[in-house]
C-alpha cells in the first residue's frame, strides 16, 4: 500500500474511527457543540474496536505515522494527525511519541498544546474575533480570517460582568462555558477598577501531584461534577495597568508577572515548565469531590501544597516579567507608532507588544530582551492579530490580550 493511499485512508476515517471513538467517550452531550480543529483531549480507557489497523508492525506503524506527522505541517490537513492518535490505543501511543511540542516543531496539534509554551524564534499568529453581542472572544490559528470562515478554533471566552469584578471564562469550544465542563482551562478575573487582572489555569503549570482535598470545590450551577473537573483554579500570572492620574497623552502601560514562568527560561539553556497532559480523573478509590454552594477555591502557585513537592520548589523562583515596549512619538502622524511587521492596520489604544523585564544581573543578551514575546492589535472592527512565543503558551497569551478588552478609563 502506498503512502498517499495510507494518507487517504486516515482522511476518511474522520467519519469513522473518530466519530465511533467520540460516541464512546463524549456521548450526546458533545454532538451539538461548534465545530473545532483542535479537539478537547479525551482519554479513552477501553479500545470499542481496535480491527486490523492496530495489527501493523510497529516499525511500519512509527515510519507511517512519522511521514504523516511530516507531511501534513499546516491546517487543516493537519487533523490527519488527530485521526491517527484516534485509530487505537497504540497508533495514539506512537502519535503522542512522535509529536514534539511547539516549542520544538512550532506546530499545534493536540489540545494540550495550548498549554505549551510557543517556538523559540518565529511567532505563532492567531487572530481574535469579538461578538460583542454575546461576549464571546474566540482565537483562531492562523494570519487572517479565510473567505469560507472555516478557521482553526483554539480557545474561546466568555465575558461575564459581576458586581466587583469581570470574570472571561475560558474554553476549548464555542458553546459551553461551564466550569463543570472538561472543556474548561482556566479563566481571567479583574479587580473592581479593571487595573489588575489575575489569570487562573485549572491545572498546575507544571506536572506536579496535587494533594486532594475533599474541602476544595468550586462553584456549579446544577451540573453534576466529574471526577476530571480540577479542584481549583491556580493563580499563574497577574497583570496589572498603571493608573494614569495626570490624564498624559499615550498607551496603556502594563506589567505581567508570570509566577509560572521562572526568569531564568529566557537565559541561554533556560527552560518553561511544559505540561504533558491534562488532569486525569482522582483515584479511584477515593470519593467524589463533595459539592458546595462556597466561594470557588483559589489557589496560589507558590501554595503549599504546591511547594512542598520537590519539582514545584525547583520553579518557585524568581518570576519572569513583561513590560510593554514603549512606542515612539511620530511627528508627521502625530501620534504613538510601534513597529507591529504589518500584522496591526488600526490605530487603538489596546494595541501592545510585551518584551521582557530584566536588569543587568540576569546576563540576558540584549538582543533577546528586545525579542516580542507576545504582540497584540486591531485590524478591523471586531477583528485583532495574537502573535506569541516562547516562553508563552497560547492560553497565557489569549488571557493578556483578553485584559486589553476590559474597560480601564482610570488607565487613558
Amino acid at each position: 500500500m502506498s503512502f498517499k493511499s495510507i494518507v487517504r485512508e486516515l482522511r476518511e476515517m474522520k467519519d469513522g474511527i473518530g466519530n465511533i471513538s467520540r460516541r464512546g467517550v463524549e456521548g450526546k452531550h458533545w454532538r451539538h457543540r461548534t465545530r473545532s480543529h483542535i479537539a478537547p483531549d479525551v482519554v479513552v480507557s477501553e479500545l470499542i474496536e481496535q480491527g486490523q489497523w492496530a495489527n501493523l508492525p510497529p516499525e511500519l506503524l512509527l515510519d507511517i505515522i512519522r511521514r504523516v506527522e511530516g507531511s501534513e505541517a499546516s491546517w487543516p490537513a493537519r487533523a490527519v494527525v488527530v485521526f491517527c492518535a484516534a485509530v487505537c490505543k497504540s497508533w495514539r501511543d506512537i502519535t503522542k511519541e512522535i509529536v514534539k511540542t511547539p516549542e520544538e516543531c512550532g506546530r499545534l496539534t493536540f489540545p494540550i498544546s495550548l498549554k505549551q509554551p510557543g517556538p523559540r524564534e518565529s511567532p505563532i499568529q492567531c487572530f481574535i474575533k469579538r461578538d460583542r453581542t454575546a461576549s464571546v472572544y474566540r482565537l483562531y490559528f492562523g494570519l487572517t480570517p479565510s473567505e469560507d470562515e472555516n478557521d482553526k478554533l483554539l480557545l474561546a471566552a466568555k465575558k461575564i460582568r459581576r458586581a466587583t469584578s469581570t470574570d472571561f471564562v475560558i474554553s476549548l469550544v464555542a458553546d459551553d462555558f461551564s466550569r463543570a465542563s472538561n472543556t474548561y482551562v482556566g479563566k481571567l478575573r479583574s479587580n473592581f477598577l479593571g487595573t489588575k487582572f489575575t489569570i487562573y489555569d485549572s491545572q498546575p503549570p507544571i506536572d506536579a501531584p496535587v494533594q486532594q482535598n475533599s474541602r476544595l470545590s468550586r462553584r456549579f450551577h446544577a451540573k453534576q461534577v466529574s471526577p476530571r473537573v480540577p479542584a481549583c483554579n491556580y493563580n499563574v500570572a497577574t497583570i496589572s495597568y498603571e493608573l494614569n492620574v495626570l490624564r498624559t497623552r499615550g498607551p496603556r502601560r502594563m506589567h505581567c508577572v508570570m509566577h509560572s514562568i521562572p526568569v531564568t527560561s529566557v537565559e541561554e539553556g533556560g527552560s518553561a515548565p511544559t505540561p504533558t497532559s491534562f488532569p486525569q480523573s482522582f483515584d479511584d478509590k477515593s470519593s467524589t469531590p463533595t459539592v458546595s454552594r462556597s466561594k470557588e477555591s483559589l489557589k496560589d502557585f507558590s501554595s503549599p501544597s504546591l511547594s512542598s513537592s520537590p519539582v514545584a520548589t525547583e520553579h518557585s523562583r524568581e518570576p519572569l516579567v513583561l513590560k510593554n515596549k514603549a512606542p515612539r512619538w511620530h511627528e508627521q502622524l502625530q501620534c504613538w507608532c510601534l513597529n507591529f511587521k504589518g500584522r496591526v492596520t488600526v490605530a487603538s489604544v489596546k494595541n501592545f507588544q510585551l518584551v521582557a523585564a530584566v536588569d543587568a544581573s540576569h546576563n540576558i543578551p540584549a538582543a533577546e530582551q528586545d525579542k516580542v514575546i507576545l504582540q497584540f492589535g486591531k485590524i478591523g472592527k471586531d477583528m485583532f492579530t495574537m502573535d506569541y512565543r516562547y516562553p508563552l503558551s497560547a492560553f497565557q497569551a489569549f488571557a493578556i490580550c483578553l485584559s486589553s478588552f476590559d474597560t480601564k478609563p482610570a488607565c487613558e
